[in-house]
């Protein structure tokens, strides 16, 4: 059964951020609030955890996992970013974006894209995943929470807890969270003078991008 830690949206209770952390530390793969939806987060370097989490999403390893980082002096140790990405990225962050970046040495193979060795990488706006990022020490790997055969993503806490009674080490329930997942913008045909690409519309306003 999963723990299940009711915290305040805006003033996330620390003593509850940091058993939260703790089961991430123990291998555990947590749904937590977002600015764009409930995600699926686990540890970084953990081949085993990060197995059960894309088996509960049922994605195979060619789905693009997302780096949770805290701010964008993160994002340079995972992804290879010029100067034009770079200025991007500032603009974005944080905010509901999720940027597919070419993945550094940093990020293990069986994390990035396995044929393209690319990332995708964003800074949420959301004081919860932001406390959790910290008490955790670093980033975090995530996927949106859209269950199986469904094409929305997952909002609301409790039904998360009625859906997964038995997969997740832990739900953080901050009330119901926003249901729209994050523009998905692929910045890798930058680095051959290429435009990005919009993968997906979401809750991110690309046009304030200039795009």
């Amino acid at each position: 059964m999963s723990r299940y830690f009711e915290v305040h949206p805006d003033n996330p209770q620390a003593r509850l951020i940091k058993q939260a952390a703790l089961l991430l530390r123990g291998g555990g793969v947590l749904a937590v609030p977002t600015d764009s939806s409930y995600a699926l987060v686990c540890h970084l370097d953990d081949k085993t955890v990060v197995d059960r989490l894309r088996r509960i999403r049922q994605v195979d390893d060619r789905h693009h996992l997302t780096l949770l980082c805290a701010d964008l002096s993160e994002v340079a140790n995972y992804a290879k970013v010029d100067n034009q990405q770079y200025r991007l990225l500032k603009l974005a962050t944080p905010g509901a974006f999720t940027f597919i970046l070419d993945a550094s040495k940093e990020v293990p193979r069986r994390v990035s894209h396995p044929s393209r060795k690319s990332i995708g990488l964003r800074v949420p706006d959301h004081p919860v995943i932001h406390a959790l990022l910290a008490a955790h020490g670093e980033p975090l790997l995530a996927t949106t929470l859209i269950l199986p055969g469904d094409t929305d993503p997952l909002n609301d806490a409790a039904e998360i807890r009625e859906q997964l009674p038995n997969d997740l080490a832990g739900i953080i329930d901050a009330g119901a969270c926003a249901s729209t997942p994050t523009t998905v913008i692929d910045l890798t045909p930058m680095r051959t003078g290429e435009a990005p690409e919009i993968l997906r519309e979401g809750g991110g306003d690309w046009t304030r991008l200039g795009l």
